[in-house]
């Protein structure tokens, strides 16, 4: 797990290309940084998901982005999880540009850098808790060794230690959902991105849900949520929403 990271109030210095660059007063760059990002698909008509966004998050904040359906959420997941590239404008992680990197180079990024928490588990149905935390250390090379210690750390981490025999199916909503946090943390990441964590859940399980989601990020883990619920948007320190593509933040 991360240690704690205090957040600063950025400087603003100039990048070797001439472009302003947004860093830290520790001159730590931020963890994400999207630049006059637009995401077009061909028509006819053509539609443009994003149009012109500008998003800066440092390590360590917590911020949410809301929108109705169609607003372009799920295609800004795609892009901050190097899933999908900009039609304009670029992609800076933890100060490096994404845009020139190869399929296998996004890849290991995602792997070494990025967890991702999704609406239906994505858990394998016939692979025990444990199995299903152990395997993106499969791909970040984490050592043989380390694995199945590093599993019962995550899920101890999220209350579910004493489920790791257990196939998914019998678990609750709930506990698949801490069981897909667990396997997102499990390799240290910079940065969570989850995307409508809980539109399987229930209200209390929701609350819980959100709540580990906050004593993460109190211990220095980054996280961007995408949700269309205004309640789910609301825990957040920092809150951004999404409509017809274009982005504004809301005090």
């Amino acid at each position: 797990m991360t240690t704690s990271v205090a957040v600063t109030v950025g400087d603003v210095g100039t990048a070797p290309d001439g472009q302003t660059d947004v860093v830290r007063s520790d001159g730590v760059p931020p963890v994400i940084e999207l630049r006059d990002v637009t995401r077009s698909f061909p028509g006819p008509p053509e539609v443009q998901a994003l149009k012109g966004i500008n998003l800066t998050v440092s390590a360590g904040e917590y911020v949410s982005i809301v929108g109705p359906s169609g607003s372009g959420k799920s295609t800004m997941l795609n892009i901050l999880g190097l899933l999908d590239r900009p039609t304009v404008g670029e992609y800076r992680l933890a100060g490096e540009l994404t845009g020139g990197y190869s399929e296998d180079e996004r890849a290991a990024v995602r792997a070494h850098r990025l967890g991702f928490v999704f609406q239906a588990f994505h858990l394998m149905p016939r692979r025990t808790v444990l199995e299903n935390v152990m395997l993106p250390m499969l791909y970040s090379g984490a050592p043989r060794a380390e694995r199945a210690d590093r599993a019962r750390a995550a899920l101890d981490r999220v209350g579910l230690g004493h489920r790791v025999d257990f196939l998914p199916g019998l678990l609750s909503g709930g506990e698949r959902q801490r069981v897909a946090v667990a396997r997102a943390v499990v390799t240290q990441p910079r940065v969570i991105l989850a995307d409508e964590p809980t539109g399987n859940l229930d209200q209390a399980t929701t609350a819980d849900v959100m709540a580990l989601f906050e004593e993460l990020n109190a211990e220095g883990l980054t996280f961007v949520v995408i949700t269309h619920d205004q309640n789910v948007a609301d825990r957040a320190a920092r809150r951004i929403r999404i409509a017809d593509g274009r982005m504004s933040e809301l005090s």
